[in-house]
């Protein structure tokens, strides 16, 4: 950290792929199942990523039926017709329990506040797929001050406006804020505010990140 940057008073995270293992390696092995393309399932939610099906999901503007036709209809014409109901199946990863820790001992020093696009389906916001497991995450997020739903706000990273809601919620600005997130275009919003940003590939190397900024251990 420079002489020129505020000290930090918040850490933001995403969840999916940050306290859980990534959708992505769930999509891998689905890719691989099915004779798909690598990256394919990435691409289809790339393609129109603002208006596709996965964007109206997270904005809760559409139902899992209707999810489920139009992906359908958009792997379709990717080259692979792919069931929307098999893609939501995929994520809904396992507990990190090291970034657990970590955000416990964070919590004990700073503001924090989790942003997540999620989708209304499974159990709780981490769409989990037991009763079981939506608790554990329960009280994952119970360890944080505000949580920000892509469902429930009507908006989805990497809009800007979902970053500036959950700094006004924790009275802090931008400059004053870390965010870790698995995807470089959900950093990128929160970097040119002025955060400071980690892109998380896996926990040990986040960590190792966080620490340098803060400046003490998180394990």
């Amino acid at each position: 950290m420079s002489d020129a940057q505020a000290p930090v008073r918040a850490v933001l995270w995403d969840f999916g792929g940050v306290f859980t293992t990534s959708p992505f390696e769930a999509f891998a092995r689905y890719e691989a199942e099915k004779g798909l393309p690598k990256d394919f399932l990435r691409q289809v939610n790339a393609t129109n990523p603002d208006g596709n099906a996965w964007a109206a999901m997270e904005r809760s503007e559409i139902s899992v039926d209707e999810f489920d036709r139009r992906f359908r209809a958009e792997s379709a014409a990717a080259g692979h017709e792919v069931p929307g109901r098999d893609v939501l199946d995929l994520l809904s990863g396992d507990v990190r329990e090291e970034m657990v820790t970590a955000l416990k001992i964070v919590a004990d020093r700073y503001r924090t506040a989790c942003i997540t696009n999620n989708m209304r389906m499974g159990h709780g916001p981490a769409m989990a797929g037991d009763t079981a497991k939506a608790s554990r995450i329960s009280g994952i997020l119970d360890l944080f001050e505000v949580v920000i739903e892509s469902s429930k706000v009507g908006m989805r990273k990497p809009e800007p406006g979902i970053y500036q809601m959950a700094c006004r919620a924790l009275e802090v600005e931008p400059s004053e804020a870390v965010y870790l997130d698995d995807l470089g275009v959900n950093l990128k919003p929160a970097k040119a505010m002025g955060m400071r940003t980690i892109k998380v590939a896996g926990a040990g190397q986040a960590l190792d990140e966080l620490e340098a900024i803060l400046g003490h251990g998180l394990r």
